[in-house]
């Protein structure tokens, strides 16, 4: 599996929308450098981004809307809230 940066600013995503869950993004990104290959265009940031996804199950680390705007930014990728009713 080819990962980039677009596919991993996506999961982000899915994750920070409720799409999938914290596991499901951990285990992906696990996956992800245990199994996939960065494409060759993409930066170093992406493994380091990778990294820190997969470490976000460990309560010593978690991951925070924060985290979650910093990783993207190191992606390349920039974070935009809507507000809507239900």
């Amino acid at each position: 599996m080819l990962i980039t940066g677009s596919i991993t600013a996506e999961k982000i995503g899915a994750y920070l929308q409720h799409e999938i869950s914290l596991d499901d993004l951990v285990d992906w990104a696990e996956r992800a450098l245990m199994e996939g290959e960065l494409a060759d265009n993409e930066p170093q940031e992406l493994a380091e981004v990778l990294a820190r996804l997969g470490l976000a199950d460990v309560r010593n680390f978690g991951l925070s809307w924060d985290d979650c705007e910093t990783l993207l930014h190191q992606l390349g990728y920039k974070a935009h809230i809507e507000i809507h009713s239900v």
